[in-house]
């Protein structure tokens, strides 16, 4: 068992002791950062004068052949070691004696760790805010190319009032452009380096934490030492906007389960993103937007595990907190691979418009319009719409949609109609007239198109160097002590 304690042990951990207690299954996912971390803090130790030139520059070099040769698949992090910090400082020792030793010099592994997770939830929010950047890209694609194709919209999943494709995918793109903003704001929340808060009380060496922090592109060090390695704040934030995006996926991929059904028939998904069945030949299936939404749960429960975990723990480090990694690694993954999936199969979905317009009109979508007819030919609204419920009792009975009624029918539910009334009630015009901003109107769809071509010109990633420079530009003379 390669460990970095056990002076003040008389005897050796017991087995299943150590393999519960070990670590290395999993954070073995972060070596990199791991081994980045490292390389800063003995850069800082040189630059200090902690460590002399020659000393710094013999482990830096060391790491990084180490960094490399676990890359290219030659050296093996292996299971004896209890954590990927033993790895990497047991592997330097190995190479370089008495010198590798002096790599842990004003450190913990509890800040160790802390900066580590840190690096690694950094990377993966700048991912996941690409990723929904290129779903953003494919809405609007779509939403561009179908101003005027015209479907039902609906509330208690009842048909209600048309609107148009282009308009049901804006409110997707709403939701996850305030996804975006949410990556931008944990990112600049969470950006701050815990190295050098040592196991809880800081360090006697004169550490320059601004130092490490800009060598790692942090706007700055943590504030608080016994915060610094005991935070979790970010992870859960993480794990919180992760679940909000899978709910929005969620709430997308039950919209194209159910246009994929043969009852709706509105969408046509790419044989690519499909899948068959065994026994029944002609069955095309949405798999990928079923396991999407069954997935949702999976992300939730690693929000639910994280909180759960963080509620009842003391300051400051406890070993409760190596359960943040396992559940959260699992949930960036899943999150990521279902945006990837999702974007693909929207790119490819093809739009059956005319089954969309046809649904919207014999679903009595334009009954709210005929009533505004009526009105505005001096009839009370609420007489209004009572004659427009009889007219759509009719139709039913009928079997038919509301403009495909006579104008004699119309006139003998309410003489007031009149020719116009069927230039009234199209589908075009029940769209084309709601103007306001936000609206289904073609006119109002274009301004908010613009707006969204703009947002998505722009990059808020574009701006973090100025930014974090502009923090750390404000660090005091005396870097040790404020």
């Amino acid at each position: 068992m390669a460990q970095l304690w056990g002076g003040r042990f008389t005897k050796e951990t017991d087995q299943l002791v150590y393999q519960f207690n070990a670590s290395i299954s999993f954070d073995r996912k972060f070596y990199r950062q791991d081994m980045e971390g490292s390389i800063a803090h003995v850069k800082m130790l040189g630059k200090q004068g902690i460590l002399t030139e020659s000393e710094t520059e013999e482990i830096v070099r060391a790491i990084k052949e180490i960094l490399q040769e676990v890359e290219d698949g030659t050296l093996e992090i292996s299971q004896e070691y209890e954590d990927i910090h033993s790895f990497v400082e047991a592997t330097l020792i190995d190479r370089l004696g008495d010198t590798g030793k002096k790599l842990h010099t004003g450190r913990s592994r509890n800040d160790q760790v802390a900066l580590d997770m840190r690096l690694y939830t950094r990377q993966e929010v700048l991912e996941t805010d690409e990723l929904l950047k290129e779903l953003l890209q494919v809405l609007f694609t779509v939403m561009e190319n179908n101003l005027d194709t015209y479907m039902p919209g609906f509330t208690h999943l009842q048909k209600a009032q048309p609107v148009t494709l282009a308009h049901h995918l804006g409110a997707y793109f709403e939701m996850f452009k305030r996804d975006r903003q949410r990556m931008e704001d944990i990112y600049r929340r969470m950006n701050y380096c815990p190295l050098g808060s040592g196991a809880l009380a800081g360090t006697t060496y004169d550490l320059d934490r601004y130092h490490t922090s800009e060598l790692m592109g942090f706007a700055g060090p943590t504030l608080n030492s016994m915060d610094g390695v005991s935070d979790r704040d970010y992870l859960i934030e993480f794990l919180s906007a992760l679940s909000t995006i899978m709910m929005h996926l969620s709430r997308f991929s039950e919209e194209v389960i159910i246009w994929n059904s043969n009852e709706y028939q509105f969408i046509e998904i790419d044989d690519a993103y499909s899948t068959g069945s065994s026994i029944m030949p002609q069955k095309k299936n949405p798999d990928i937007a079923e396991l999407v939404r069954g997935k949702t749960g999976r992300v939730y429960g690693a929000l639910i595990s994280l909180l759960t975990t963080m509620k009842g723990i003391p300051l400051a480090y406890n070993k409760d907190m190596q359960e943040d990694k396992e559940l959260t690694f699992d949930a960036m993954d899943t999150v990521k691979g279902c945006l990837a999936l999702f974007t693909g199969m929207l790119s490819t979905m093809k739009f059956r418009k005319e089954q969309m317009e046809a649904s919207a009109r014999n679903g009595f979508t334009n009954a709210t319009d005929a009533a505004d007819y009526l009105v505005g030919h001096g009839v009370p609204f609420r007489d209004a719409h009572g004659i427009v419920g009889q007219l759509v009792l009719y139709c039913i009975e009928k079997n038919r949609a509301i403009d495909e009624m006579t104008l004699e029918e119309l006139k003998a539910v309410s003489p007031v109609f009149e020719e116009d009334i069927f230039e009234a009630v199209s589908m075009k015009t029940c769209v084309e007239k709601r103007l306001t901003l936000g609206a289904p109107g073609q006119e109002a769809m274009k301004k908010v198109l613009d707006l969204e071509r703009e947002y998505l010109s722009s990059d808020w990633k574009s701006q973090l160097k100025d930014w974090e420079q502009e923090l750390l530009n404000q660090a005091p003379a005396t870097q040790q002590s404020v």
